[in-house]
């Protein structure tokens, strides 16, 4: 996933270059590997294909390209290429180099149609695909997506039939982006984003998944299936290992349904079985926001940015970008509330730290990070919200 020191842009941020995604893949990635008919080829002899074996050819080849070999950039693309020349020596079967390369070309193409896009945040809603236009979960998924649209905000969903097209319905088709998969019993894109330069075919889950989460600054689930569990789940999992930035995560039930609603269910198989359990911490449950209420849920989106800005790592340093300064008792208060989170020293504020290139006129609290409890990082930022919003 991301790396912590590179994230999506936060709302009112420039862009933050994306680290590369690690290129290693499984050949079958949720079941989704192209077939194999050729035979393993034979490890190659000869010397030992490293940044040097072709230095020359490359950097003539990264020129060419109209890059510059030697800038950080350019280093990467010259990485990248020993990679792929390193699975002739390799002994890679066809089946393995195809997926690398399709990979590759279906993650390249995706940051070609979001990259006009970094200024605007955007929202990704999951749900089932099954639920049908008159359905209480659909009016919500398009409240939602109307609500935040009218804001400025930008829908990510992918690309199908029921919550996927209310998505699209309530933000429109100039603040939509479709991210499908080729299934085979399916649509490939409902008819309200079909031919919108802003919709993305993907073959791998793996790499659709990757891209959800890669421009998300919000996440929004409607009741789904294992589809949308399984985005959810992985979206909280990256969240909770930091492996992805802190993002909302709202879950939002039918209007009324009280105890009986699809989410809160959820939560509490969550909490009696895995919280009970102690499989999760009680500060994970921070993590994601439940409601009834479209116009709620967009507001708890809204929230989460009203002071707090982005994060990145300087070295062991969480550095969190904030609009505000707090006043010293506001630090001195998350000192003494969020002493877990620090691994020597204490929460300090300051300006932009050595290395960092994004967004300097704004302040930013810096820590020693134990790199753990992301819940209680998630809470701590709602205190730097409340700070700003009294």
């Amino acid at each position: 996933m991301t790396d912590p020191a590179s994230q999506p842009r936060r709302p009112g941020s420039k862009p933050v270059p994306p680290a590369s995604p690690d290129a290693g893949a499984s050949s079958d990635p949720l079941g989704a590997a192209p077939t194999v008919n050729s035979a393993r080829e034979p490890p190659q002899t000869g010397p030992k294909i490293s940044a040097e074996t072709f230095s020359d050819e490359i950097r003539e080849l990264i020129q060419a390209a109209g890059g510059e070999p030697e800038n950080r950039h350019g280093r990467n693309v010259r990485d990248m290429i020993v990679t792929s020349l390193r699975m002739l020596r390799d002994g890679s079967d066809t089946g393995e180099v195809k997926l690398v390369n399709r990979a590759t070309a279906e993650l390249r193409h995706a940051l070609t149609v979001f990259r006009p896009y970094h200024e605007t945040p955007k929202i990704s809603i999951y749900g089932s695909a099954r639920t049908p236009e008159d359905h209480i979960d659909y009016r919500q998924a398009v409240d939602l997506a109307k609500d935040l649209a009218a804001d400025g905000w930008m829908v990510i969903t992918g690309a199908g039939d029921g919550i996927m097209r209310a998505g699209h319905g309530g933000a429109g088709r100039a603040a939509s982006f479709g991210v499908s998969i080729r299934l085979p019993f399916e649509t490939s894109a409902n008819d309200l984003i079909i031919g919108d330069p802003k919709l993305v075919s993907f073959k791998y889950f793996f790499t659709r998944k990757l891209v959800f989460m890669w421009m998300s600054h919000a996440i929004a689930l409607l009741p789904g299936g294992f589809g949308t569990m399984d985005e959810g789940f992985e979206a909280l999992t990256l969240i909770q290992t930091g492996k992805a930035p802190m993002v909302p995560i709202v879950m939002v039930d039918a209007p009324g349904s009280g105890e009986d609603g699809f989410w809160a269910r959820w939560d509490r198989f969550i909490r009696g079985s895995l919280l009970d359990n102690g499989w999760i911490s009680p500060e994970d449950t921070s993590l994601y926001f439940i409601t009834d209420s479209p116009a709620e849920a967009a507001d708890h989106v809204r929230r989460f940015y009203a002071n707090y800005h982005s994060q990145r790592f300087v070295g062991d340093r969480m550095v969190l970008r904030i609009r505000e300064e707090l006043s010293e008792s506001q630090l001195d208060a998350l000192n003494a509330e969020f002493p877990e989170l620090v691994a020597d020293g204490r929460i300090e504020q300051s300006g932009p730290l050595e290395g960092e290139i994004e967004s300097l006129e704004l302040p930013r609290l810096s820590w020693l990070s134990t790199k753990r409890a992301n819940g209680r990082l998630r809470m701590l930022i709602d205190r730097i919200n409340d700070a700003a919003t009294g």
